[in-house]
């Protein structure tokens, strides 16, 4: 399936996607599973986006074990990582296709540090008060599993998930500087690889009394 700015590949990205993610200097990224456990619920759907909006959903068979061309983008230096709940999406691409993702900027973190004044921190409100947009997530609590026969409803869905996250990213990066909490981020989002091996471990609260 193609559409304006918009394609549907089966199993990891194309040579020529993967040429135009590398040259972006940061990527949106989210994923669509069965459920919340790695170790129980599979990895169906993995969304990518660059600057230009370029939206690129790549299904992901049952039992599949590696992408690598994802895997290359993912692991690339030169370009950010950017999600909504990354340690969610990190750990799912960490467990079911052996991706070490790096750097990472996370705008769940960055608005739970920049927006104190409220306690609304999904993405559906970060969308909404930063670029303006009501989000439809009617399709979230959905089957991703039969990925070959995925709704018009749910790839729309998919496709929002990653649309608005680079825009997130400038807004969010400009409040954390103007409260002088940008370094912060920056430390937590590099803690995120250590906190995503402690989950997968399933070590609970390590960090408490």
């Amino acid at each position: 399936m193609a559409l304006d700015n918009f394609q549907v590949l089966e199993g990891d990205l194309s040579d020529d996607i993967l040429a135009q993610y590398l040259q972006a200097e940061a990527i949106a990224v989210d994923t669509e599973t069965m459920g919340l456990i790695p170790h129980r619920d599979r990895l169906c759907l993995v969304q990518l986006c660059d600057p230009t909006g370029y939206v690129t959903a790549i299904r992901i068979a049952k039992g599949q074990k590696e992408a690598p061309k994802l895997k290359q983008l993912m692991e690339n230096n030169h370009s950010i990582k950017v999600f909504h709940f990354a340690r969610f999406d990190v750990a799912q691409l960490r467990h079911h296709l052996g991706i070490e993702t790096t750097p990472i900027f996370c705008t769940k973190i960055a608005s739970k540090l920049a927006r104190t004044y409220t306690s609304s921190h999904g993405l559906k409100s970060l969308v909404l008060e930063l670029e303006g947009i009501e989000l439809d997530k009617t399709a979230q609590s959905s089957d991703w599993g039969n990925a070959a026969n995925l709704s018009e409803e749910q790839l729309s869905y998919a496709a929002n998930d990653v649309r608005y996250l680079l825009g997130l990213k400038q807004k969010l990066i400009t409040m954390l500087q103007r409260e002088d909490r940008w370094q912060l981020a920056q430390d937590c989002f590099q803690c995120l690889p250590v906190i995503v091996s402690l989950d997968l471990l399933l070590y609970p609260n390590v960090f408490e009394h």
